[in-house]
C-alpha cells in the first residue's frame, strides 16, 4: 500500500491539477455548459442523476462481459489451432490481419441488415474487438516456449498434446493475460459501440440520447464511467493473472 502511495501521487496531481485548470478556465471564460461544462456540473449531473443512469451502466456491464467472455473463448480457440496446425496458420493468420483493417463501426450498419435489431449483432461487435488481441498474445506466447524444455520433453517421449498441455500453454499465460487485459479494456467500447446498433438501454444509448439533446455534461458523466469501468476491468485481469502466473514472477528470481 505505501509504494502505492509513493508512486501513485504524481498522476493523481496531476490529475487533480487539470481538474482545477478545466474549473477555472471554464468559470473564466464564461464557457456555456452545453460547450463545455466545468468538472463540478459532471459531478453535479452525476449525483443527481445516478438512478436514471444506473440501469444503462448495468446493461452495459452485462453486455460487455458476456461479449468478452464469447470473443476470449474464440480467440483463444483460434490461437490453439493455429498453432496446432502450422498450415491452416500460413493460409489464415493473413485473413486475420487483413480482418482488423475495417473499422467496427463500419460494419455496424450491415450487421444491422444482416442480423435485425436484436442480441446477435451486439455480441458480433464486441467478439470482433475482443477476440483478435487474444488470438496474436496467445500465438506470441506459444511461440516464446524455451526450445531446450520442448527438446527435453520430446526426448522424454512427450506427445503433442502433453506438449501443448504441459509446458507450452503455461509458458503462453503471461502472454494470453496481456492480450486478456487489452480485450477487457476493448469489451467496454465494444459494448458502447453495439448499443448504437438499436439498444433500448445502455450506456451507448445514454450518450446518443444527452447528445442529441445538447446535455453535453451526460455525456462526460458517460466518458468518464465508461474509462472507470475499463480500469476495472483491466484491475480484475491483472489481479487474477498475479494469482495464476505467480510461477513467472519466481522464475525470473
Amino acid at each position: 500500500m505505501s509504494s502505492f502511495i509513493k508512486k501513485g501521487w504524481k498522476p493523481v496531481a496531476v490529475l487533480i491539477l487539470l481538474l482545477i485548470i478545466w474549473e477555472s478556465a471554464v468559470r473564466l471564460m464564461d464557457v456555456p455548459k452545453w460547450l463545455l461544462p466545468a468538472p463540478s456540473a459532471i459531478w453535479k449531473e452525476a449525483v443527481s442523476g445516478f438512478e436514471q443512469f444506473y440501469p444503462h451502466v448495468t446493461s452495459t456491464i452485462g453486455l460487455a462481459i458476456l461479449g468478452f467472455l464469447i470473443g476470449c473463448s474464440i480467440g483463444l480457440a483460434t490461437a490453439t489451432v493455429l498453432h496446432l496446425l502450422p498450415g491452416v496458420r500460413e493460409a489464415v493468420y493473413p485473413l486475420l490481419i487483413l480482418s482488423q483493417n475495417v473499422p467496427t463501426i463500419v460494419l455496424a450498419p450491415l450487421l444491422v441488415i444482416w442480423f435485425g435489431f436484436g442480441m446477435l449483432p451486439k455480441m458480433i461487435v464486441i467478439t470482433l474487438v475482443c477476440f483478435f488481441p487474444v488470438t496474436i498474445a496467445a500465438l506470441g506466447g506459444f511461440r516464446n516456449t524455451p526450445p531446450e524444455m520442448k527438446h527435453y520433453m520430446l526426448m522424454a517421449g512427450a506427445s503433442k498434446t502433453q506438449l501443448f498441455a504441459k509446458l507450452e500453454w503455461p509458458h503462453a499465460l503471461p502472454a494470453v493475460f496481456s492480450g486478456l487485459k487489452i480485450s477487457a479494456t476493448y469489451s467496454m467500447l465494444g459494448a458502447v459501440i453495439s448499443e448504437w446498433l438499436g439498444a433500448k438501454k445502455g450506456i451507448g444509448v445514454y450518450m446518443t440520447l444527452a447528445s442529441s439533446s445538447f446535455r453535453t455534461e451526460r455525456v462526460f458523466v458517460a466518458i468518464i464511467v465508461i474509462m472507470i469501468l475499463s480500469l476495472c476491468f483491466f484491475g480484475i485481469i491483472t489481479v487474477v493473472e498475479r494469482y495464476l502466473v505467480k510461477w513467472n514472477g519466481k522464475e525470473g528470481q
